[in-house]
């Protein structure tokens, strides 16, 4: 699958997978000097690309393990979806949850980017549903073991 990329300034840098078979593809802080992101600061930095998801998929932007782990920096929503109707640029809310600043230099990777395919259900209200074996349970219902 080819995606097509804008860059929006000069000094982006395209999406770049580490390995062949890496499922996510790198984004980079395209910054013309360093941002800090104080403990607790969520700050929106951008990539400078813009991108053309095929219809029926999406961009999914993932947080990097490393700074999630190493420095406890990752998208302050978790997951950011990318529609297939979205033209412009692609931000990442990096948020600090650690309690030393970190900085974000011009041309490091933020995130990771996945495109996948996206089910365009159509929702319609029903005053039943089917039942399974799990029925109602909720949240760790199911146990651990």
């Amino acid at each position: 699958m080819h995606i097509k990329v804008k860059k929006l300034r000069e000094q982006a840098l395209l999406p770049h997978r580490a390995t062949a078979d890496a499922a996510g593809a790198d984004l980079y802080a395209c910054l013309t000097e360093a941002v800090a992101i104080a403990p607790g600061q969520t700050v929106l930095i951008g990539t400078g690309l813009a991108i053309e998801v095929p219809r029926g998929h999406a961009a999914f932007v993932y947080g990097r393990s490393g700074l999630g782990i190493k420095h406890n920096i990752a998208p302050a929503n978790c997951v950011g979806v990318v529609d297939a109707d979205y033209r412009g640029e692609m931000m990442v809310g990096l948020k600090n949850s650690s309690d030393r600043e970190f900085v974000v230099n011009p041309g490091d990777r933020i995130a990771q980017m996945v495109i996948a395919p996206v089910a365009m259900a159509v929702f319609e209200e029903a005053e039943e549903l089917s039942g399974t074996d799990r029925g109602t349970g909720g949240f760790g219902s199911t146990g651990i073991s």
